[in-house]
């Protein structure tokens, strides 16, 4: 009789950011995105020499938690949300801790798109979806051994998920997606005519 496993799994965590810590304003947080993304010039400047569509704080901005009272909220809330994360995967973390290293804030507009990369230098990564219009993009997963499976069959339509090559992942507002940095990902094309508004972050052992 065959024995048949999946090993070297990739785990996925979904959850509502509601779920751990403090109750967070979803109107309040949305609107603080939009407060920022129009205040900052720095960040604006740099999505624009960089051809960058919309706006993002990661190259401008590294003190959220300090500039709104919210997004110290939110973390405490990833700090949770983290930890059972590390829980399930368990790591084994010493005398060390998983610890925010950075945050920031995305507004994706109609036709913008982000593309396929990971956080090399971090452990966990992660975001909480805070303004996800319909039709707005999915997150895309690419299955890290893609680059060794040359000479593969494509898969059947229907195949499992833990045999796709790529996963779509539609988050809604309030949620919170978790993976390991290593994990590739992308975010297509907005289609929406609104903006898709959510905010990342890193956490690093340390």
């Amino acid at each position: 009789m065959s024995d048949i496993r999946s090993l070297f799994a990739t785990r996925l965590y979904r959850a509502r950011l509601s779920d751990h810590g403090p109750s967070i304003d979803a109107r309040e947080l949305e609107a603080s995105c939009l407060s920022i993304a129009e205040d900052d010039e720095a960040g604006q400047e740099w999505c624009e020499r960089e051809g960058y569509p919309g706006y993002t704080s990661y190259a401008s901005l590294t003190d959220l938690p300090w500039r709104f009272p919210i997004f110290a909220e939110v973390v405490k809330a990833l700090d949770a949300h983290v930890a059972a994360f590390a829980q399930d995967l368990q790591f084994d973390l010493g005398d060390k801790g998983l610890v925010l290293e950075d945050i920031w804030i995305n507004v994706l507009p109609e036709g913008g798109s982000h593309g396929s990369h990971i956080h090399p230098h971090s452990v966990i990564s992660g975001t909480t979806y805070v303004a996800m219009p319909e039709g707005t993009s999915a997150l895309k997963l690419e299955d890290p051994r893609l680059p060794m499976m040359m000479a593969a069959p494509t898969r059947t339509r229907d195949c499992r998920d833990e045999l796709r090559s790529f996963v779509y992942v539609a988050p809604e507002a309030g949620d919170v997606l978790l993976w390991e940095s290593w994990l590739r990902h992308e975010v297509p094309m907005n289609m929406a005519e609104e903006d898709r508004i959510s905010v990342s972050f890193n956490y690093k052992w340390e």
